[in-house]
């Protein structure tokens, strides 16, 4: 009762069902970030790390560390959906909440519509016969329909489709692992770093793409109104989930470089048919490996990924709307199923016509990535000064540990990784603020100014003394 009793304290119902145990956090999460993720962008990190991938992996996982701290301890003062949009929005403002989900909606509802389309392109690779529009459609189709029975069944699905992806990393690892032991290939730490081409630049250049793989975390806090034992589960499932996939990330791209057949064409040419990966596999166990790592690699963006980023997404939207800065209709909730039904639709509808609009453009997977990784990292910026503003500030927290240096390191990380970030998504993703602005002042203008409930009584004025 002490988790309805906190959603009422900020005038809200519970509605979504509470069903979500800690390993289904930690499932979810894992499913979200794909635990062999980097299988389909390891050329791009590759060549933009100077071959330093593993290392860009490995400040991916530093840099989110701080990030999930700063998550933890918001999710603890505002357990509730919404994620960045709910502890921005009431840890320093309504509009700034306003804005931060605007932001945040990069990430959130371009994300489906990206994996839908790589795991479509790749499949059609893999069958020609079957078209990308008619994957797009399926796998669409196949994971609104999970989504829209309950937040159990999508959990059920997801736990079997992870098992899936272990098993094929396993294997690659194993066969990996003995190909370099059996002389193929060239044992060398230059992943990790590499003296002739080391540059601090290169390496933030490289883990603002490698970011993509890592996104997905922080989707965990998106079912903080549907897990069973607390927002501290929220908090540990997101760290667990970092270092289980960091560890997983960084192993799978060290041996994949040892065994890339020809490195310094790659490093010279970029990985322009996104083969790179399964070039490394095919060296380590023949083209039967390098097959099973595509078709699994693109399974499962298309299906148990892009099925948890539906949720996350469809939670996002929910949260927004019964705030009433989004259409209410996306606050509705089906009695049967405890699901928000029309912003899971409309999550699925937008995915299929951005996977159908992006697969006409030569850029299009190039471009949804990169406005993914700004919007998510900008997002994150956001988190850690609300953590500041709210706990240190706000509540006069002596905690500075926790309210102060973490958040602090964190902001620090990852606004050195946006300011290296590609040029074209910095560019795009400030006029998606840009644009967010427009819309705040239009809704100031049309007296909608944006207000959260029970806003007042979250934020009392007296000291705290809150701790980890």
């Amino acid at each position: 009762m002490q988790l309805q009793e906190e959603l009422a304290r900020y005038g809200y119902r519970q509605e979504l069902a509470r069903r979500l145990r800690f390993r289904d956090l930690v499932a979810y999460g894992l499913v979200y970030m794909v635990p062999i993720a980097p299988m389909a962008i390891f050329g791009s990190v590759y060549a933009g790390s100077g071959g330093m991938v593993a290392l860009a992996y490995a400040v991916g996982v530093v840099a989110l560390v701080f990030t999930a701290f700063s998550y933890a301890q918001m999710v603890k003062a505002f357990p509730m959906s919404g994620s960045v949009y709910n502890y921005a929005g009431r840890g320093i403002s309504a509009p700034v909440g306003f804005l931060a989900g605007w932001v945040i909606l990069l990430d959130y509802v371009l994300v489906p519509g990206l994996l839908y389309l790589v795991a479509s392109v790749a499949m059609h690779a893999t069958v020609p016969a079957v078209p990308v529009w008619l994957w797009l459609l399926g796998f669409v189709g196949a994971n609104t329909v999970v989504n829209s029975v309950g937040i159990r069944m999508t959990a059920m699905v997801t736990r079997v489709m992870l098992l899936g992806e272990l098993i094929v990393l396993a294997v690659f690892l194993a066969v990996a692992g003995w190909a370099l032991a059996s002389g193929r290939g060239r044992f060398s730490w230059d992943a990790f770093y590499n003296p002739d081409t080391f540059t601090w630049s290169l390496v933030a250049g490289a883990v603002s793409i490698a970011v993509l793989s890592f996104l997905g975390f922080d989707g965990i806090s998106m079912l903080a109104e549907e897990t069973r034992d607390g927002t501290r589960q929220i908090g540990r499932a997101m760290a667990a989930v970092l270092v289980l996939a960091g560890v997983l990330f960084i192993a799978q791209t060290w041996l994949a470089a040892m065994l890339v057949p020809r490195p310094d064409t790659l490093l010279a040419d970029g990985d322009v048919n996104g083969t790179a990966f399964y070039d490394a596999a095919a060296v380590a166990g023949g083209s039967g490996l390098a097959t099973v790592c595509a078709v699994a690699t693109a399974i499962a963006w298309g299906l148990p990924n892009s099925m948890v980023a539906q949720v996350a997404t469809s939670r996002l939207l929910y949260a927004m709307a019964r705030d009433r800065q989004l259409p209410t209709f996306l606050a509705k909730v089906s009695v049967r199923r405890s699901v928000p039904i029309n912003a899971t639709l409309l999550t699925g509808a937008v995915s299929l016509a951005l996977g159908l609009y992006m697969a006409t453009r030569a850029d299009g997977i190039a471009l949804l990535s990169s406005l993914i990784n700004f919007g998510a990292m900008v997002a994150f910026l956001v988190l850690h000064v609300s953590v500041v503003v709210h706990h240190l500030i706000r509540r006069r927290s002596g905690n500075w540990w926790a309210h102060l240096l973490m958040p602090a390191v964190g902001f620090a990380v990852l606004a050195w990784v946006v300011v290296n970030a590609n040029i074209a998504a910095q560019r795009l993703g400030l006029a998606w603020l840009a644009l967010g602005v427009l819309v705040l002042a239009g809704l100031y203008a049309t007296g909608r100014r944006p207000a959260l409930s029970g806003l007042t009584e979250a934020q009392p004025s007296g000291h705290s003394l809150e701790r980890v």
